[in-house]
């Protein structure tokens, strides 16, 4: 295999970095949202990596649960409320971000009486986990 391509490439994501390269046109670059650090991420030697979408029309919300791992919660339209038990409740809005803890006591809510919300939804889990234990 010759080293030559392989190390061009590397040279290429090294500079994607630099300041230069960040305004030239054409080249696409992500946008940091949120950042959290979490302590209950899965340790197996595999995990499962979900992507969900959800709609809620005006006044839905979620059932009452929790989730055994972190969940990424990245607003697309409306205003997105989490009430946490124990704590107060967090609204996140389009274009917004947020984590929502793990072993928490939680329902999420559109609260609007005429606009819907939409996100999009990470998880991150051990292969078979559910998404989330409904809260009796």
């Amino acid at each position: 295999m010759r080293l030559e391509p392989m190390l061009g490439g590397f040279m290429i994501l090294a500079t994607l970095g630099t300041p230069a390269l960040a305004q030239e046109h054409g080249l696409a670059r992500p946008n940091l949202v949120v950042e959290e650090l979490v302590d209950t991420m899965p340790r197996d030697a595999r995990q499962s990596v979900r992507i969900l979408t959800a709609t809620f029309k005006p006044g839905d919300r979620t059932v009452t649960h929790t989730h055994r791992f972190p969940v990424g919660v990245y607003v697309l339209e409306g205003v997105f409320t989490l009430e946490l038990k124990g704590r107060e409740p967090l609204s996140v809005k389009s274009g917004e971000a947020m984590v929502e803890p793990a072993g928490v006591e939680m329902t999420g809510y559109n609260r609007s009486a005429t606009d819907p919300t939409r996100v999009v939804i990470f998880y991150v889990s051990t292969p078979g986990m559910p998404f989330l234990d409904m809260v009796h």
